[in-house]
This record gives C-alpha cells, structure tokens and sequence, in this order.
C-alpha cells in the first residue's frame, strides 16, 4: 500500500527545522522495518500576515510503501515523534494519507494554499471527507492546514523542491550521466523540455531537484554557449 506522510510547522527559530525532522522520521520507520519512504519533498505555502510560520511557511512530505497491517504501527510513531521533538512553541500538524483516498479535491486545497489564507476548519472537513488522518500536536494545531496541502501538492507531482543537494563527481557531465545518479529521475529545461542524452550540462552551485511530472527532476537552463542546472531563483516558482 502506497501512502504520504506529510508534517508541517514542527519548528522555531534556533531548533531543527521541519524537513531535518522529516528525515529523522524517515530513519525511525526503516528502522523499526515498517516501511520504505521515499525522498522528502519541500512545498512553499501562502506566505502571508495572517499566517504564522517560522521562516517560509513550507511543508514537508514523504511517500511510504508499507503492508497494511502496518499502518497503524507508523501513525503511532509518527505522532509521538512529533510529540517529543517539535518545538516548544511550534504548532505542528500531521497528516497519513493512502494515494488510493486522494481525488481532485486534495489537488485543489494544495493549490489553494499557496495562494489564500485557508482555516483548520476548511483542512478537517476535506480531510473527513476523503477519509485521511490529520491531526495537530501542539500549540494552535495550525500545521494542519499545511500538512493536508502538502500532501495535495505532493500528489499534483508538479510542485515542490526536493531535499537536499546532489553529490555530484564532476563539473561537467552529460545529461545521460545525471540521469544515471542516485536522486535523479529525468533531465528537463526550465520549460520542461527533455534534452539529448549526450547534451553537456555544466554544474554550478547547489545542485538540487525538484518533483515535476512525478518525478526527480533536475532543471537546466542556458547560460552563453552551455546548458547549466537551475540556480535558487529560478527554483523558488517550486
């Protein structure tokens, strides 16, 4: 059975940021042998007044492969970890949310927060209906509503930076060899185009990817005579 976990707003200024606790979550549930998680995606939320958040109001979410029976084993951990190691003062929210539940209208909540200010009344009634667990560990509960909207997100497969930064073993490789690296699923231009397998890309920076089409996606864009990887203001639109 294929599920998402999603966790938002686990955090404060100073502490271990959402996606650092992501990742010790997804460590926990290798360990105890109850599932195989994905990589984490990071999804940008509505940045707004109204909207408290620690620095950029983003949400972190994972998919896991797990036997049923096992479900209820990875919710319970799932929340007493976030019960022993969010943040004094952060308001986090969970949510567990099997694909085979999701339909167009976690798509349209996902969407929706990164635009408009939504409640926590609005995230428990979608979640009610579509028959996903969501619930809130702390403070105001208020990550709840990120926590449902990543999990949107994460399911639209078009959104979202993804964890981390690629090891790469050279400055220079084709787009064949990047798409042969761990972490990389696809090479696309920033207009989503596929290159030739042996177009050179030149590798600057932070090499990171996002999840477009579902998928691991490392975005080049052209800079004079070469192709080079996207730079961090060409990856905020995810």
């Amino acid at each position: 059975m294929s599920l998402y976990l999603c966790i938002d707003d686990t955090d404060e200024i100073g502490s271990k940021g959402t996606g650092e606790l992501a990742q010790e979550l997804i460590d926990a549930t290798h360990q105890q042998g109850l599932g195989h998680c994905s990589g984490i995606t990071r999804h940008q939320l509505y940045v707004h007044p109204d909207i408290p958040y620690t620095s950029h109001n983003s949400a972190m979410c994972f998919e896991v492969a797990i036997p049923p029976q096992r479900i209820g084993t990875l919710l319970a951990l799932a929340q007493q970890f976030l019960l022993r190691h969010s943040a004094p003062g952060s308001d986090p929210g969970l949510c567990l949310a099997p694909k085979a539940r999701l339909d167009e209208r976690i798509l349209t909540f996902g969407q929706s927060a990164k635009r408009r200010v939504l409640t926590k009344a609005d995230a428990y009634r979608l979640a009610f209906e579509l028959g996903l667990h969501l619930s809130e560990h702390g403070g105001t509960g208020d990550g709840v509503i990120g926590a449902l909207a990543g999990v949107g997100l994460r399911h639209g497969g078009n959104d979202g930076r993804c964890k981390g930064q690629l090891a790469v073993p050279a400055q220079r490789m084709s787009v064949a060899e990047l798409s042969a690296l761990p972490g990389v699923d696809q090479v696309r231009t920033i207009d989503g185009e596929p290159l030739a397998p042996d177009t050179p890309i030149r590798l600057t920076g932070k090499v990171k990817t996002v999840w477009l089409n579902h998928a691991n996606t490392l975005l080049v864009v052209p800079q004079g005579n070469d192709w080079i990887n996207a730079q961090a203001a060409q990856l905020k639109a995810y």
